[in-house]
């Protein structure tokens, strides 16, 4: 159950991310509040993850999932380059995440 609280509070992140450009610096109300509320909700889902898990492997799981879905979602929406280094990168990350998985304790 934790592993599933912290995939949606990764998941929430990228929310979070690209609402931050959806609402233009929180210019506008309803992604701002929209944004606002996937920020939260993805802070209290690590929260509550972190009660069993260890706060080394699932920050970086988090920030993982946020980072490469970001750059993932940058790419397939926003039309942000692709190039083979930005994609290794990515693969980099989740490869680094998943090996942390893998030996956590």
């Amino acid at each position: 159950m934790p592993w599933m609280l912290l995939t949606v509070a990764g998941l929430l992140e990228i929310a979070f991310a690209l609402g931050m450009k959806w609402s233009q610096g929180f210019t506008r109300p309803l992604p701002g509040g929209l944004t606002a509320l996937a920020g939260l909700a993805s802070i209290y889902l690590l929260s509550l993850a972190l009660r069993s898990l260890p706060v080394g492997t699932a920050y970086a799981v988090w920030t993982g999932i946020g980072a490469v879905g970001t750059a993932l979602a940058g790419v397939l929406f926003m039309g942000e380059s692709a190039t083979l280094a930005r994609l290794a990168c990515m693969a980099a990350i989740v490869g680094g995440v998943a090996g942390l998985r893998l030996v956590q304790n």
